[in-house]
């Protein structure tokens, strides 16, 4: 059977998407309800890296282990490859996760009474881990542009003012835009004017689809290299998010070491016993399954947004450029968020993310996970459909 077509029980397996719904939504029994919301794959990893995780268990030991420099070297040719991106082995600095990653950045490089800029609608932990480190947070929210979202350049510049790092979230989650080289460009360029440092969020990199390019920010900084950290993973790429994995690209030797000095002392910079053998056969072997997945997500995209657009008037979807995400727009048929959400829940069965949860320029959308086989999002979308037409 076709790898991506195979129906698995995620339920017994600690799965936060399949088993903690009672909990994320307020409901006593989500035995029923179908979940698309956490952003990762009902897909089982690619064979090399299993095989690879297999091969680990013997021996059945499983003391402390190191980071080999194949690991780096694995990842540099992946992204000369897939991105035209060269980047030296010493500027990477390997993480337990791309959200640590990012609370670690924050933490060294921001002191208590800073502010951190955000461009909502984005990623929840943009802004919760700012506000969890005790700094504040300032938001310049996404415009609407002939159905795309486009960064409000004067805002921008003006809460760049009192900012001292942005979070750039490249692709962007939820909306999968593909940033432009001159739109990275412009925010490299006003970022250098008023001395602001860069965390671009690259996780979603890989999932970029037919007739798209991703532009790494690092490609278009020039001089100003230095001021970006790059945070990197395989596991949203290669679905292996339990393997908690993930990479810093510094270039600037000096932010680099108080990186490395701060990842030491609280035990951050170090990975599982797991986490090195599946990041290097992903990306050394990964690339046949990576390039199949995308054709699948291709096929789902267009099902999605054709199906729901059509059997459900009123709502709009967004082609995203990248990510396995739908971001869909129901603002025209008139529902609260509560009861958008009630509907689904009650009536279809099925758990999407609300817009809110990406701040208020969110609200009146829903993100919805169609990184499934066909039968799970055939049925999922006749779900959604049944709650809002």
């Amino acid at each position: 059977m076709n790898l991506f077509e195979q129906v698995h029980d995620r339920r017994k397996t600690r799965s936060v998407k399949w088993e903690r719904m009672e909990k994320v939504y307020g409901i006593d029994d989500a035995s029923g309800i179908l979940p698309m919301w956490v952003a990762d794959m009902d897909f089982p990893a690619p064979p090399p890296v299993t095989d690879a995780l297999r091969e680990r268990l013997e021996p059945p030991i499983f003391g402390y282990s190191y980071i080999c420099e194949e690991c780096k070297t694995a990842a540099a040719h992946w992204l000369e490859k897939r991105h035209g991106l060269t980047v030296e082995t010493e500027w990477m600095l390997f993480h337990q996760g791309v959200i640590p990653a990012m609370a670690s950045i924050i933490d060294v490089f921001t002191e208590s009474g800073d502010h951190v800029l955000v461009t909502p609608p984005v990623y929840p932990p943009f802004f919760s881990i700012p506000k969890n480190l005790g700094r504040g947070v300032l938001y310049s929210e996404l415009t609407e542009q002939d159905g795309e979202y486009a960064i409000d350049w004067v805002d921008f510049e003006a809460k760049l003012e009192k900012a001292r790092l942005f979070i750039l979230c490249n692709p962007h989650n939820p909306g999968g835009k593909l940033w432009t080289p001159a739109e990275l460009e412009n925010i490299v360029q006003l970022c250098a004017r008023h001395d602001v440092l860069i965390l671009s969020d690259e996780i979603h990199s890989d999932l970029i689809h037919t007739g798209e390019t991703h532009t790494p920010l690092l490609s278009v900084a020039g001089s100003e290299q230095d001021r970006i950290f790059t945070c990197i993973a395989p596991t949203k790429t290669f679905n292996l998010a339990g393997i908690q994995a993930a990479m810093i690209v510094a270039s600037d030797p000096d932010r680099r070491l108080r990186l490395e000095q701060h990842m030491q002392a609280h035990g951050t910079g170090s990975l599982n016993a797991f986490a090195p053998v599946a990041w290097k056969a992903a990306y050394e072997q990964g690339e046949p399954w990576l390039n199949e997945l995308l054709e699948v997500l291709a096929h789902h995209i267009d099902y999605g947004v054709e199906r729901l657009e059509r059997e459900a008037p009123g709502l709009k979807v967004r082609k995203p450029q990248s990510t396995y995400l739908l971001w869909i727009d129901y603002r025209a048929l008139g529902f609260t968020e509560e009861e958008v959400m009630k509907r689904l829940l009650e009536i279809g069965k099925v758990a999407l993310e609300p817009g809110s949860k990406y701040r208020e320029a969110g609200r009146g959308f829903l993100r919805m996970n169609i990184a499934c086989p066909t039968q799970t999002l055939e049925d999922g979308v006749g779900r959604v459909v049944r709650s809002l037409r």
